[in-house]
């Protein structure tokens, strides 16, 4: 329920703060005392667009606050779906600039308006007498029907079902269309594959034979160096080897006299045999060396195959063409092979389809028991709000897989079940049924969803609902029905209800007075809430005018005793 509203700086509102009860809230002040504003500020938290045009003050920015207890209307699935912190009370804020910027934010988290509109869906409800469309709406007449059956865990196993099937049934589709392809384009995969296969590609292959192939390119230059620097270091008459050797003998004779020369020469001869070692393998490269052009020719075939086979496929590397070798022989299996992984998935979807039909069933069969019982009920309620001659008929039409509509592979059910409902109404005697739309006027179509809505409050938690000057056109005892239905529906929910008619104003709990405050330079919105005496001059100023004489005050005295 809505437990404080904080509005600052919006239209003729500077700063206001509400506290709300729960039950039945009033609303009342003179036209265009504010009480419009109010729910245009409201309206903001629940996601409409804002223009600062609208402001009180263009120099600074609106701020509209809600604190909402939401304890017991199984949102923390939608907390966790959008990352919020779930608080049982929950704060919902819109902030906007002066240039139009919008911020919102839900305890303090910021979100996007789409968001905070989701939510705010859930948490308020607002109903005036053109905002109507709901009631003709096909989804929100399947609600109400549902919400009587009282089939919350059997319908919401349905749509799980559902939505398993349907994906059932787009992988179905997905391997299928592959296999398809796969089968007209097996021909062509079979001669990529074998083209890649016959070539016996290996990972590493193509760096180590360019190497091998510069070497073979260049034996005779790499040859005659090698040479060059064996002799130089072991067979020429000053090689490096001979030399070294010299200046070793030299300093064995030396180390004697000193432990410095001693080391010396011990590092020269560890020299050495390194040096020894490397002319041992300048001569082993050597002799391994050797121009063959045979081989040249092999490992150049080899090289231009593999750089054909890249071009053709726009790779670069052996490895890229083993992996699309690889993806050809999956399109060759599924080709070969894709018959039998379709027609398992078509077992398991038609296990699956006949569950839901079994589940479609039981929630068809829940709601036709219930039908009766609605239309009788929301008759009874018209009947009470001035509408003795009103009828509301609900038709149920199912579909079956007979029904001429419904194509040899159409599905009979969607993620309702099997059912369409379509509410009928006749507000007159004599008059044929027809959509609603077509045969209510505004002032009856706002008492058929008061009635539907106190019908469903029985049976679910509903959102709280405001309810704008919905009694436009109904006086007398018919007002006096309005208002106790509006007391009976707002003992199982929250409901803010602005009127003029002091007959529903006596049914509230609590009772708002809403007015413009012209003291100062400045027009400014007000409100407040009435204590027990102030009440009874408010209704009887609502019974004859702006000064109430004794009878009218005794008449508010009775109501508000009623």
């Amino acid at each position: 329920m809505l437990e404080k509203l904080v509005i600052n700086n919006y239209a003729l509102i500077d700063n206001l703060e509400i506290s709300f009860d729960k039950g039945l809230n009033i609303l009342t002040g003179e036209t265009g005392a504010g009480k419009s504003i109010i729910l245009g500020a409201l309206s903001l938290i629940l996601g409409q667009r804002a223009e600062s045009r609208y402001f009180f003050n263009q120099q600074k920015k609106c701020v509209i606050e809600g604190v909402f207890s939401i304890n017991g209307f199984h949102l923390k699935n939608f907390f966790e779906e959008n990352e919020l912190d779930y608080e049982t009370e929950t704060i919902l804020r819109r902030e906007i600039t002066a240039d139009g910027k919008s911020r919102a934010f839900i305890n303090d988290t910021p979100v996007n308006l789409t968001i905070i509109k989701q939510l705010g869906e859930k948490l308020i409800d607002i109903h005036s007498q053109h905002a109507t469309l709901e009631i003709n709406d096909p989804d929100f007449q399947l609600l109400v029907v549902d919400s009587v059956s009282g089939h919350g865990d059997l319908l919401n196993d349905y749509r799980s079902k559902y939505r398993a099937y349907k994906k059932s049934v787009a992988k179905l589709q997905q391997l299928i269309a592959e296999s398809d392809k796969a089968k007209s384009d097996l021909d062509y995969y079979q001669f990529q594959f074998d083209e890649l296969e016959k070539a016996v590609l290996i990972d590493d292959e193509q760096e180590k034979l360019e190497q091998e192939l510069y070497t073979l390119n260049n034996a005779e230059e790499i040859k005659r160096n090698l040479l060059g620097a064996y002799y130089l270091m072991q067979d020429g008459e000053t090689a490096a080897l001979l030399q070294l050797r010299e200046a070793a003998h030299h300093l064995s004779t030396l180390e004697k006299f000193n432990p410095q020369i001693a080391e010396l020469h011990e590092r020269l001869k560890s020299s050495l045999i390194e040096l020894k070692d490397i002319a041992s393998e300048i001569e082993n490269i050597e002799q391994r060396t050797h121009t063959d052009e045979a081989r040249a020719i092999e490992v150049n075939d080899r090289l231009s195959l593999m750089y054909s086979l890249q071009k053709k496929h726009h790779v670069s590397t052996n490895v890229e063409l083993l992996k699309l070798q690889e993806q050809l022989s999956e399109k060759i299996q599924q080709a070969l092979f894709g018959d039998e992984e379709i027609e398992k998935l078509q077992k398991q979807i038609a296990a699956e389809k006949q569950e839901l039909e079994k589940l479609a069933a039981q929630l068809s069969a829940n709601r036709a028991k219930v039908i009766p019982n609605i239309e009788k009920q929301v008759t009874e309620a018209l009947s009470e709000m001035g509408m003795p001659n009103s009828t509301l008929k609900i038709e149920q039409l199912v579909r079956k897989s007979e029904s001429p509509q419904v194509g040899k592979n159409a599905e009979t059910f969607n993620q309702n079940g099997i059912d369409e409902i379509r509410f009928l109404f006749s507000a007159n005697k004599g008059h044929a049924l027809a959509e609603m739309s077509k045969v209510a006027s505004g002032g009856e179509l706002s008492r058929l969803m008061l009635s539907i809505k106190s019908l469903i409050a029985r049976y679910t938690a509903l959102p709280t609902i405001i309810f704008d000057e919905i009694d436009t056109g109904i006086s007398g005892e018919v007002a006096n029905k309005v208002g106790q239905i509006m007391e009976r529906l707002a003992g199982n929910l929250q409901v803010i209800t602005i009127t003029h008619l002091p007959q529903i104003a006596s049914k509230g709990q609590s009772h708002y007075f809403v007015y413009k405050d012209n003291e100062s330079a400045t027009t400014y919105t007000r409100i407040r809430q009435l204590n027990e005496q102030e009440r009874v001059v408010e209704i009887a100023k609502m019974l004859s005018g702006d000064k109430p004489g004794e009878s009218a005050l005794q008449n508010a005295r009775e109501l508000l005793n009623n």
